[in-house]
């Protein structure tokens, strides 16, 4: 399972949804909204063995979580609009309880809380967030491998999805900086000394994870 949060300090967690002004008025929730979309989309469908969850921090009210799975999910479109009007649906309801999940539609969760709740509901996976200043996430000696052998993978057996390969879980933030060094359950990781827009990371994390590269986990 490949898992994902990104940080929104400003991204707007309650009210109506300014959809013609995601990157100023909303706090930015462009920039979840693409990494939403690196996610979670390829060219013609869903990743069925991925999730991420949006940290909606900027009020007003209390802060927001809202969880998308890939395997669960429709009526979202490769277009920056029409993820941002499935959010704006689920904001104007009040924030759910902490510790619970809310389901809005289908693969849309919703709840309250912060990065520790969401670190608890991933204690099974492995957790790593993007610093550019960290150790290299792949090995030293790692290669790309000439037929893909992905670490990670959904099949299907009649009706039933099944996901096998590594849990893993990464977190990012949005265009501020997030201190993650009080939580001894997170590993950071480098992809590269440049400092990346998330969704461009999120690809590169993917790209890692689809052609089998070893990891240094």
């Amino acid at each position: 399972m490949r898992r994902f949060a990104i940080i929104g300090h400003r991204a707007q967690s309650s009210g109506k949804l300014p959809l013609n002004d995601l990157a100023g008025s909303a706090g930015r929730m462009d920039v979840l909204i693409r990494a939403l979309m690196a996610s979670l989309m390829t060219s013609h469908g869903f990743r069925r063995d991925t999730e991420i969850i949006l940290h909606l921090w900027g009020g007003p009210g209390p802060k927001r979580r809202l969880k998308i799975v890939g395997s669960e999910v429709r009526g979202i479109h490769a277009e920056e609009r029409s993820v941002a009007g499935q959010i704006a649906k689920v904001i104007r309801e009040p924030v759910p309880p902490i510790g619970s999940w809310t389901k809005r539609s289908d693969g849309i969760y919703d709840s309250g809380g912060s990065i520790e709740e969401t670190l608890r509901d991933w204690e099974n996976s492995t957790i790593i967030a993007l610093d550019a200043n960290a150790e290299r996430l792949w090995l030293e000696n790692s290669v790309i491998p000439m037929k893909s052998n992905p670490l990670s993978f959904d099949t299907e057996d009649g009706n039933e999805q099944n996901v096998g390969g590594i849990d893993i879980g990464f977190i990012l933030s949005d265009d501020q900086t997030l201190d993650l060094d009080e939580f001894d359950e997170i590993t950071k990781r480098s992809i590269g000394q440049t400092w990346l827009q998330g969704h461009m990371a999120i690809g590169i994390c993917h790209f890692l994870i689809d052609e089998g590269v070893t990891l240094n986990l």
